[in-house]
């Protein structure tokens, strides 16, 4: 299929002239960050040997009870009021009931019909239109286990399981079919994860699979009321990958559909290195995994006055946090956005500001050159060495005149890569700015002397010869020169000779 891909609103025209419109609806899966796992105690770490953080209750063995995490409830709660969902009053597990080698119990303990949250909304931005978008549950369950593949998962001659991940913690967050191109999809989901690292209950790493992202798409003509077949994709570590999956799909579906045949419903996987979505298997329908009640769990009764206790929890969230900079800091709304888009990014923000109340200094610094450099080391601002109390540090360097802002850079660079405070970096490096002028007077009227032809120039109205002259002052001074003292009293000078 020799057809430009599509990134936009869906208002694509197929080989027989007539238009189409993308339906996408998300599901995404958040791993809790809770200790342990929701069904019992193991362990929720990352990594560790395969089949190492297990117990007869996550590996399913005949006769274990599980007995619910209260955490994962108080979080379900929390990340639900986050997102405007209603808290039922009456909530219950199900059993989930499929065949896969990733699932110990061939059954996931979910739920189905009276999930914990109910009619939630997210509002987005994308393309510079604002729209609604709506979140029908959010529900809570286990995860599966890992199959590790030997190759890909379409050409793996053999897979291995590890048990590790099966029983920590998810919440799955199921939005309504209202997102009508890639865009808006990676928008609600860049959005989504926003707010779920703002919460706390999750890191939202999608590269550990703590936020894993499914997409039913499919495409109908335009202004029709009927849903087409929908195709769901599975294997999307990113957002760009999210983008781009759906694009392929929404092509691959319309191309189907124009050459006459029939999109069937099944599940998709995403092949990054190809850049296309493959066929897994058949797409089941709710009845086909044969819900019932959990008969080892009972079900829970949420105490209005406790989702009270917990909205009062609520942190900040970002659209408030970038409300506040912009109306109390002073900063525009595209700085506040940056600063706001990272959870530990505003933290950062703030706790500099804090210790230095020049709101405008500190948001330049930190989305400018401090961004540069972790970007380039592929490091978040709390991995890094530079911090609050040492970017300070930098900054009241400046305002004393013992540094300029162009070898606070340098500086910067130094105390990134290798911890050392902004004073102690000028001192073993020699960087500190020349502030006296006498000294500085003994350079200009050297660099006066050596370029008369230049001086001259000046005197003739040619400006361009101040510039050279101040470069002069500065490279003999190696750059630590005052430049307003230089520019100053280089005038001064000039002036006194006529």
């Amino acid at each position: 299929m020799n057809r430009r891909l599509a990134t936009g609103a869906a208002r694509r025209k197929g080989y027989r002239g007539m238009e189409y419109e993308t339906v996408i609806g998300l599901e995404v899966h958040v791993e809790l960050k809770t200790e342990s796992k929701v069904f019992c105690h193991s362990t929720t770490g990352f990594g560790g040997d395969p089949n190492s953080h297990v117990c007869p209750v996550c590996l399913g063995l005949p006769g274990v009870l599980p007995v619910v995490n209260r955490q994962v409830v108080e979080w379900a709660i929390l990340l639900g009021l986050a997102i405007n969902c209603r808290i039922a009053s009456f909530s219950k597990f199900d059993r989930k009931n499929y065949y896969y080698p990733d699932m110990p119990k061939n059954y996931q303990i979910s739920q189905y019909d009276l999930p914990i949250c109910l009619g939630g909304h997210l509002d987005i931005e994308a393309d510079g239109v604002k729209k609604r978008i709506g979140i029908t549950r959010l529900h809570m369950e286990e995860d599966t286990g890992k199959l590790v593949h030997q190759g890909t998962i379409t050409t793996t001659p053999y897979s291995l399981v590890d048990y590790n991940r099966a029983g920590i913690p998810l919440l799955e967050i199921v939005s309504e079919p209202d997102m009508s191109s890639p865009l808006e999809a990676r928008a609600y989901a860049e959005k989504l994860r926003q707010i779920i690292v703002y919460t706390g209950v999750s890191d939202g790493k999608m590269e550990e699979g703590s936020l894993r992202c499914d997409a039913n798409v499919s495409v109908r003509p335009r202004g029709s009321t009927r849903l087409g077949t929908k195709a769901e994709i599975k294997n999307m570590n990113s957002f760009r990958a999210l983008q781009r999956a759906l694009t392929y799909e929404v092509e691959r579906q319309i191309g189907v559909l124009e050459e006459g045949g029939r999109v069937v419903q099944e599940t998709r996987t995403w092949d990054e290195g190809k850049g296309v979505t493959l066929s897994l298997r058949s797409k089941e329908q709710a009845h086909d995994y044969r819900y019932f009640p959990d008969p080892d769990l009972v079900p829970l009764v949420i105490d209005p006055a406790w989702v009270e206790e917990i909205r009062a929890c609520l942190p900040e969230l970002p659209e408030a946090r970038s409300a506040r900079y912009v109306e109390k800091l002073g900063l525009s709304a595209y700085d506040a956005g940056v600063l706001t888009a990272e959870k530990s990014l505003a933290d950062y923000f703030e706790a500099c500001l804090a210790l230095y109340p020049e709101a405008k200094a500190v948001a330049n610094w930190v989305m400018g050159d401090l961004a540069r450099l972790l970007n380039a080391a592929g490091q978040s601002v709390d991995q890094g060495r530079v911090t609050p109390e040492r970017l300070v540090g930098l900054l009241q360097l400046i305002d004393r005149g013992e540094i300029s802002g162009k070898m606070a850079k340098d500086v910067l660079e130094a105390m990134f890569a290798t911890g050392a405070d902004a004073v102690r970096v000028v001192r073993e490096k020699g960087l500190s700015q020349i502030s006296d002028e006498g000294a500085i007077l003994e350079v200009i009227r050297r660099v006066l002397t050596e370029n008369a032809n230049v001086v001259a120039d000046f005197r003739a109205g040619k400006d361009r010869a101040l510039g050279f002259l101040v470069g002069q002052v500065m490279k003999k001074t190696r750059g630590q020169a005052n430049p307003d003292a230089v520019n100053r009293l280089l005038r001064e000078t000039l002036q006194e000779q006529g």
